[in-house]
């Protein structure tokens, strides 16, 4: 079955992951799986054990040690279930029927790429919980699971407003058409005007593959509106997005090298940094 994956952590910013989640799985008419992943706990104390500390006295640190490190798996483990809970009855408040909970220990990105079969959607807040208290701070295993996981990603902010109109990055090239054939095909956008913008130079080459775009999405029942602008792609793209106040941005994880710098380079993050609508990336 392929579900809504709703990654659940300990920061407040879940709030609008559990509404994006429920979102979604309406317009996709699809279950949601609740995830939490625990990171393999370590032990935080740094006491050198050795000197002029006796044998039995470091092995009974050694057990003290072992034991707070049990304490902390089993808090940590308790608290995850809570927090699944908590997102289930919240879900059910939003109408969403079928819900699942899975609690994993490991990483986030190993976590969904050993769900991959599972995944339709896969929703992540921009901000983790160890960034948290940091608006411009984007969580710390985000840009992993871009690079790993190969299924769409819905990246959410930190407050939730229902999204009424979509943008795509678009470069022509065949992996953003086949974004744009997502895009006509999936139920996610439906109803919605969606706006197609490439930042390249003004050439008739471009305002065909510009064209191509619209008729596809046309053909699937969308108001299509198209631009051409010149400048830095990133920059460029959010304030077309600002001008025209649009909801999501929509972008391919791959394209070819000026959308490609910034979606798999250091600039990736800059860009979500500064993002405070929700970002679908397509894989």
């Amino acid at each position: 079955m392929s579900y809504v994956i709703s990654c659940i952590d300990g920061a407040s910013r879940n709030t609008a992951v559990s509404d994006y989640s429920a979102w979604a799985a309406k317009q996709l008419a699809a279950p949601v799986m609740l995830l939490h992943v625990l990171d393999e706990l370590k032990s935080q104390a740094t006491t050198e054990l050795s000197g002029n500390i006796g044998l039995g006295t470091r092995e009974h640190l050694l057990e003290q040690l072992a034991d707070l490190d049990a304490q902390r798996a089993k808090v940590a483990l308790e608290h995850g279930h809570v927090m699944l809970q908590l997102a289930e009855d919240k879900l059910h408040k939003l109408g969403v029927t079928e819900v699942v909970q899975r609690q994993r220990h490991g990483e986030l990105a190993e976590n969904l790429r050993a769900l991959e079969g599972d995944v339709r959607l896969a929703v992540l807040g921009l901000h983790g919980e160890a960034s948290a208290n940091t608006l411009q701070q984007v969580g710390s295993q985000l840009e992993t699971v871009i690079r790993t996981v190969h299924r769409p990603l819905l990246l959410t902010p930190d407050t939730y407003s229902e999204p009424g109109s979509a943008m795509l990055a678009f470069d022509g090239s065949k992996t953003t058409q086949k974004g744009v054939e997502m895009l006509a095909q999936s139920p996610l956008f439906k109803g919605m005007p969606i706006h197609v913008v490439m930042v390249d130079a003004d050439t008739a080459n471009n305002w065909d593959k510009l064209k191509w775009a619209e008729q596809v999405l046309q053909a699937a029942g969308h108001e299509v509106v198209l631009a051409l602008r010149a400048g830095e792609v990133e920059a460029t793209l959010h304030q077309y997005q600002t001008e025209h106040n649009i909801d999501l941005m929509v972008m391919g994880a791959f394209g070819h090298s000026r959308i490609r710098q910034f979606l798999v380079g250091s600039t990736t993050m800059a860009m979500l940094k500064e993002s405070r609508t929700p970002t679908l990336v397509l894989r």
